[in-house]
C-alpha cells in the first residue's frame, strides 16, 4: 500500500532516478520541476493553465503568506489548496532565503530570525516552531524547515556557526510537528566546505525527515563549485529519499544536476526572465524585444506545444512587450514554464530508456552557457 511520504523509484540510469513522490494532494513524477508562486500564484498564469503545461507541484514562500494574506485567513478560507484553486501538491519554502535576501532587513541569534517587514516596517518573529505551525496552518504538503542560507564566499568560522543553528533549528521543527499529512524536509547546509556538509547530512538523517534538500547553493559560487558541491551533498544523503535542489536553475544546470542524483527543482527563471523579454529555445534564449522579431512570422519555437507558439508570432509577442500589454506576460511565462516542464518530461523518459547520457550530452553541447543568465 503506497503512503504519504513514500518515494518509489522506479528507474535508475547511472546516478539519475526516475520516480513518483507520493503527498496528500496526489503523487508527483520525478525529476520535477516546480513553478514558483511566491504570493500564492504564479506570475501570470493561472492554475488551470499550469495544469495544462504540465505542472505537477507549485512552490509557495511562508514568508509572504504570512505576512498578507496570514495564515489563519487562509485555514478559515479552506486551506492553500482551496485559497489557490490548486488540487495537487504545494511545497512552501520556511522563510529562510529569506535570511539570505533580505539580510539588511533582520536579525539571526538562536531562537530563531526577527524581520523588518519589507511592506510596512513591522517586526515579525520567526523561529523553527512557528514556522513549521504556520506552514501546517496553511495546509501544505511539503513544508521546509527554518535554515539559514549563507551568501558566498562565507569563512569557515561563519559556515560553522550558521550550520550548528540550522542543526538546532532542524531538531526543535521536527519536534514541534503535529500534523503527519504535512511533510517536512530538512536543509543540508554547511556552505562550500565538505566536512561540514558531512556532519550536518549525519546530523539531519538521524532526524525523522520525509525527504531532504540541498540548500546553501546557487547563491554567486561558480558553476563548476556549484556542481561540486551537488555532487557531495547527493551522496551524503539516505539514496532512498527524494533529493531535492533549492532554488536552481537553468535548464542546464537542472540536466547536470539530474546526472548527480537530483530529483526536485525550483526557480523563478522561466517567469522572470519571460518579464524581460527571454524567451527559451533549444540553444538557450533569445530576447524578443530585439529589432530583428518585430516583423518575425515564425513562433518562439517550431517545436513547442504551448499555447503562445501554437497560436502567436515572434512578433506579436514583441508588439506586444513593446506597448505593455498584459498579455505579453502571460504568453511568454506560459512558453518558458512549457518550456521547462516539457524538459523535464524528456529527462524522465530519457533515463527510463536508459539514455539519459547520452542525451544530457547532446543538450550541453548545444547550449550556450553565456544565454542562461538570470534577469535581476
Amino acid at each position: 500500500m503506497i503512503s504519504i511520504g513514500q518515494f518509489e523509484i522506479q528507474k535508475r540510469d547511472n546516478a539519475a532516478r526516475r520516480g513518483i513522490y507520493h503527498t496528500y494532494h496526489g503523487a508527483f513524477d520525478t525529476p520535477n520541476f516546480m513553478p514558483v508562486g511566491t504570493q500564492g500564484t504564479v506570475k501570470g498564469v493561472s492554475p488551470e493553465a499550469l495544469e495544462s503545461l504540465g505542472a505537477q507541484i507549485v512552490l509557495s514562500n511562508t514568508y509572504h503568506l504570512h505576512l498578507r494574506p496570514g495564515e489563519d485567513v487562509i485555514n478559515q478560507l479552506g486551506g492553500i489548496h482551496k485559497f489557490m484553486s490548486w488540487p495537487k501538491a504545494i511545497l512552501t519554502d520556511s522563510g529562510g532565503f529569506q535570511v539570505f535576501s533580505l539580510s539588511k532587513l533582520r536579525k539571526v541569534n538562536e531562537k530563531g530570525v526577527s524581520f523588518q517587514s519589507h511592506i510596512d516596517g513591522s517586526r515579525l518573529d520567526l523561529t523553527p516552531e512557528s514556522v513549521v505551525q504556520i506552514q501546517e496552518t496553511l495546509g501544505v504538503d511539503i513544508m521546509m524547515v527554518l535554515d539559514e542560507c549563507l551568501a558566498y564566499p562565507a569563512q569557515y568560522t561563519e559556515a560553522e556557526a550558521s550550520l550548528n543553528l540550522t542543526i538546532n533549528w532542524a531538531k526543535r521543527a521536527i519536534a514541534a510537528r503535529k500534523r503527519p499529512e504535512t511533510l517536512a524536509f530538512a536543509i543540508l547546509q554547511g556552505g562550500m566546505f565538505p566536512e561540514l556538509r558531512e556532519r550536518c547530512a549525519q546530523e539531519l538523517c538521524s532526524l525523522p525527515y520525509d525527504g531532504y534538500a540541498i540548500g546553501g547553493l546557487s547563491v554567486g559560487e561558480p558553476l563548476e563549485l556549484m556542481a561540486e558541491m551537488t555532487a557531495l551533498s547527493v551522496k551524503l544523503l539516505p539514496d532512498k529519499n527524494i533529493h531535492y535542489l533549492m532554488g536552481v536553475g537553468t535548464p542546464s544546470d537542472i540536466v547536470r544536476s539530474v546526472g548527480l542524483g537530483v530529483d526536485l527543482f525550483d526557480c523563478v527563471i522561466p517567469t522572470r526572465s519571460a518579464r524581460f523579454g527571454r524567451l527559451y529555445t533549444e540553444t538557450g534564449f533569445l530576447n524578443i524585444r530585439n529589432s530583428i522579431y518585430k516583423t518575425d512570422p515564425k513562433p518562439v519555437l517550431d517545436n513547442c506545444d504551448c499555447y503562445a507558439c501554437r497560436h502567436f508570432s515572434r512578433a506579436y509577442l514583441a508588439h506586444l512587450i513593446r506597448v505593455h500589454e498584459a498579455l505579453y506576460v502571460q504568453l511568454a511565462s506560459i512558453h518558458n514554464l512549457r518550456f521547462y516542464q516539457r524538459l523535464m518530461e524528456t529527462i524522465r523518459s530519457k533515463i527510463v530508456a536508459g539514455e539519459f547520457s547520452i542525451f544530457a550530452k547532446s543538450f550541453l553541447a548545444n547550449r550556450n552557457e553565456t544565454n542562461e543568465i538570470v534577469c535581476e
